[in-house]
């Protein structure tokens, strides 16, 4: 009974290992430009807030208002400029239009040279990705062959534990190769 509570309990920690992997992926690609408009895209541009970078989508509204247009309506007017400085700063490639309320972003469409570069972007981080699922799934690995090794788990369980490990792992890999495939899908349209 105990060896099955703790079976549980470090494939819980995988999991939680190879969610943390997972979204901080998917995050990346959502920031990768498309044609289209996308909150992700500035969301996490730093801004000087009070002599503290914080990330845009903490300081204002992100709109998606047309397929092309992203309106920003911060919360506090004295961010406008900040603003505008950062997301030129930023490596959008496009520039900013403020009326001193809110700031517009119209996205141009891509050229198939940049729509190349931005979905080789797309693959190089879902393969970071996978690598970093597959370390997460070796360090599981090598705490349930400690496990076995201190007696506290039989041969079956240990086992088990690297067979649930591996479908894990199988399934996370499914979730980057589909978020990609989207990715480069929007990215290519």
């Amino acid at each position: 009974m105990q060896e099955e509570r703790g079976k549980e309990g470090r494939g819980k920690e995988a999991g939680a290992g190879m969610e943390k992997a997972w979204s901080e992926r998917r995050d990346m690609l959502e920031r990768i430009r498309t044609s289209g408009a996308s909150s992700g895209l500035v969301g996490d541009v730093r801004v000087d807030y009070d002599g503290t970078p914080t990330p845009l989508g903490q300081l204002a509204e992100i709109s998606v208002p047309e397929a092309r247009t992203l309106v920003i309506k911060p919360f506090d007017a004295s961010v406008i400029k900040e603003g505008e400085k950062a997301l030129m700063k930023s490596d959008l490639g496009i520039s900013p239009e403020s009326d001193g309320k809110v700031i517009r972003l119209t996205m141009p469409p891509l050229s198939g040279e940049q729509r190349k570069k931005y979905a080789s972007k797309a693959k190089d981080l879902s393969e970071e990705g996978r690598v970093s699922l597959r370390n997460v799934r070796r360090d599981a690995n090598k705490e349930a062959d400690a496990h076995k090794k201190s007696g506290e788990v039989t041969e079956d369980g240990h086992k088990d534990l690297q067979d649930e490990i591996q479908k894990m792992l199988k399934a996370f890999e499914g979730k980057v190769g589909a978020a990609q495939d989207k990715k480069a899908k929007e990215i290519l349209e």
